[in-house]
């Protein structure tokens, strides 16, 4: 069965089957929110919230617009709840914490992990949106089709700001490994 069955049966009563749909995508949702907001805590919070709404909302669904975008949808708007009621709490840029791993880093993949951060934490430099937009179709793998309804916009619009994300990204990353060569001197 399609999600958007599954979804359909949940919408009219067999809230059971949303154990289907969350096994299918409780990781994609947790990435999505780890790599916004850094923190695996908090990420595994945020997804409990999105299928709690799924659950709640379930009469929403219309199945006019494809699952993913629908369930995305929700799930942006508990990032944007979490991010309201966090703001005086924490900067954007203070909700990426560094989580040690439990296990030593192989030389050559030292490396990755050091562009990995790089790369997050350039991330974190972007606007919300912007980062929105890099995580959903860069780690995501959304379709600009998919993110256009997401957005309600033109697909043009979405490529647009895709492109100029990814170039602030890149503007970022090289401001960040500039500063980390200096450090290094």
């Amino acid at each position: 069965m399609t999600d958007d069955q599954i979804m359909q049966d949940v919408r009219d009563g067999r809230v059971e089957k949303l154990a289907i749909i969350f096994e299918r995508h409780h990781a994609a949702v947790f990435n999505f929110f780890l790599r916004m907001t850094g923190n695996r805590a908090v990420s595994e919070d945020l997804v409990q919230d999105v299928f709690a709404r799924i659950l709640k909302h379930r009469a929403t669904y219309r199945g006019e617009d494809r699952f993913t975008v629908w369930m995305y949808t929700i799930a942006r708007n508990v990032h944007f709840d979490h991010l309201r009621k966090s703001r005086d709490a924490f900067s954007l840029e203070d909700q990426f914490e560094d989580l040690p791993s439990p296990e030593p880093i192989p030389e050559d993949n030292v490396i990755r992990s050091q562009e990995a951060d790089l790369v997050n934490r350039a991330l974190a430099r972007l606007s919300p949106r912007k980062q929105e937009l890099l995580v959903l179709s860069r780690f995501q793998n959304l379709k600009y089709r998919e993110i256009a309804e997401l957005l309600h916009c033109p697909e043009g619009t979405v490529k647009g700001l895709i492109h100029r994300a990814i170039q602030e990204l890149g503007e970022a990353y090289r401001e960040l490994t500039r500063e980390a060569c200096r450090h290094e001197m």
